[in-house]
């Protein structure tokens, strides 16, 4: 931490821990008089910090709250930020379960300005490619049920998880396309007193489906949200879009990408988690698989199509880490 020593503005004390990541970076606040600073400590060999600055940038042009990069040092993988605060949606929706209709709303309103205001800077960022889709998904199979479960596929296994695939592949490709953050949940966002959230974590951004962030946060892997209030935010959200997206499908259709979208981002996301603990030793995540697991077989079970999900869900996994 020597690099702090040189930066502008200081000098700076009290370095801790301020948050943890299942990336390979780390944060820290520290302090200069009485005003607090995050660092990021990326790894060049691991993380592109070109890419956080430059969406940094491109988020706050299109007003976004996200944190602004005072200091860099790309060589040694230091970021010097402001801190937009240490109260994380988690936490605040954990301590005052109260305040969850009106964070969401706000967060609702957040997500339709980056897909609102975002059309103006979409030829910054990469496409969601089908390859990266279906990398995504596999992790499931090769992280979670081949190195957690100890299960493999026979070869019409195979064929039937690939059909499946097949399907939550083509639902997030025939979606209306949008700048995705790809992490927009509880985690990432900052419960703040002013535009409210703070956005973080969003150096992943892509163009892709529509309804990827929208299940990030209603069917968020750390909170359950009531169906009820889950169900309003989302048909509101539908009704309030901007007519050259509304336009370009029904409400049916809508709600369909959501659920199907969500059964490939949780796929996704059960595989990471497992990934976590057998390649990085990070086992904290396996808590949030059951909830994860209980989203994927609650939505297979309304679509025929994807029964053999529903079905391995049910045979396989649903008393996972229930002891």
């Amino acid at each position: 931490m020597n690099w702090i020593e040189s930066l502008p503005g200081g000098p700076y004390g009290n370095i801790e821990p301020a948050s943890s990541d299942a990336s390979f970076r780390r944060y820290f606040r520290i302090w200069s008089d009485k005003t607090s600073f995050i660092v990021m400590d990326a790894p060049p060999s691991r993380e592109n910090s070109k890419k956080f600055i430059r969406f940094s940038e491109l988020f706050r042009q299109i007003k976004l709250n996200c944190p602004v990069i005072i200091e860099s040092n790309l060589q040694k993988g230091f970021l010097l930020l402001t801190d937009l605060g240490s109260d994380h949606y988690l936490d605040a929706l954990l301590k005052e379960p109260q305040l969850m209709h009106s964070l969401y709303n706000d967060a609702l309103v957040t997500l339709r300005t980056l897909q609102g205001n975002g059309q103006s800077i979409m030829e910054e960022f990469p496409n969601y490619e089908k390859s990266l889709l279906k990398q995504e998904m596999d992790l499931f199979l090769d992280w979670f049920c081949l190195k957690e479960l100890s299960i493999s596929f026979d070869q019409r296994e195979l064929v039937e998880w690939q059909d499946c695939a097949e399907i939550l592949l083509n639902n997030a490709l025939i979606q209306p396309q949008v700048i995705v953050h790809r992490d927009f949940h509880s985690r990432n966002l900052i419960y703040t007193n002013d535009c409210n959230p703070g956005v973080l974590d969003f150096q992943d951004a892509v163009i892709g489906p529509i309804t990827y962030d929208l299940v990030s946060l209603l069917r968020d892997c750390y909170i359950l949200l009531p169906e009820k209030l889950l169900t309003q935010l989302l048909e509101d959200y539908y009704l309030n879009l901007d007519s050259s997206l509304k336009n370009k499908m029904s409400i049916k259709d809508f709600l369909r990408f959501f659920d199907l979208m969500g059964v490939q981002r949780h796929l996704k996301a059960i595989g990471i988690f497992a990934r976590l603990k057998h390649r990085d030793r990070k086992e904290n995540y396996l808590k949030d698989i059951p909830r994860t697991l209980k989203y994927i077989y609650t939505i297979t079970a309304k679509y025929p199509e994807l029964s053999f999900l529903n079905l391995f869900i049910k045979n396989n996994c649903l008393d996972y880490r229930e002891s």
